[in-house]
């Protein structure tokens, strides 16, 4: 089993990337709350700590995933929090070599548009990971609450890390937030955010093997001197 390391910030972003294959094995108990009770250091907006987290597993995430992904086929996307109206730009360019990488990896070529879309139902199956956990946000909180969670979801992500156990966030299963909602009994007054599928990862699954590229600074930071 992983243990915890030393790893600086640096070290564990640099490590950090999305999963999406996992081994079977499970990520014991006393880990899933060590990474939690680490995540719950994540700073908010009046110390209000608007996330909620349902973590499920074991024959219950067997379940989930099953019904998540037939209810996909046939139903059309509700969320509770308004997608993006676009990616343009340099937004648009980072988006299209993120995902071209991913096809890549696993052999799809851009034209197989089959092949990209039984990729993408893969997000659906939280790719085979042994847990997923949802994230939510109290409605009365807006967009304050969903920022807050962001940062909450950063602060497991590099949690987990430190322990071995890989992670992948998903804004896809907030896209059926309906189905979600329904399924784990989440109340009216909550927003569902994201998900974060987790477990240890599959090494030698080809899709596992790309990274993501960063934009330098000098793309991103505006000097006021």
């Amino acid at each position: 089993m992983p243990v915890t390391t030393d790893l600086t910030l640096r070290q564990a972003l640099d490590a950090r990337h999305s999963a999406r294959a996992f081994a079977s094995t499970p990520v014991p108990r006393d880990v899933i709350e060590s990474i939690l009770t680490t995540a719950q250091r994540a700073p908010s907006w009046c110390n209000s700590q608007p996330w909620q987290v349902i973590v499920t597993s074991g024959s219950a995430i067997e379940t989930f995933r099953q019904a998540l992904a037939s209810y996909v086929e046939t139903h059309e996307m509700t969320l509770d929090l308004p997608a993006p109206t676009d990616y343009v730009g340099v937004y648009g360019e980072r988006r299209r070599e993120a995902g071209y990488a991913l096809y890549r990896a696993v052999g799809i070529e851009r034209s197989d548009r089959a092949g990209r879309a039984r990729q993408a139902a893969e997000n659906f199956s939280f790719f085979g990971a042994p847990h997923v956990a949802v994230i939510t946000t109290d409605r009365n909180l807006g967009v304050y609450g969903a920022i807050d969670c962001g940062g909450y979801v950063s602060t497991l992500l590099l949690a987990a890390q430190e322990y071995g156990v890989a992670t992948v966030p998903q804004a896809s299963i907030a896209m059926y937030s309906d189905f979600v909602r329904a399924h784990l009994g989440i109340p009216e007054d909550r927003m569902i955010v994201c998900a974060v599928s987790f477990g240890y990862e599959d090494d030698e699954h080809p899709v596992n093997s790309f990274r993501t590229s960063r934009a330098d600074i000098t793309e991103v930071v505006t000097w006021n001197d």
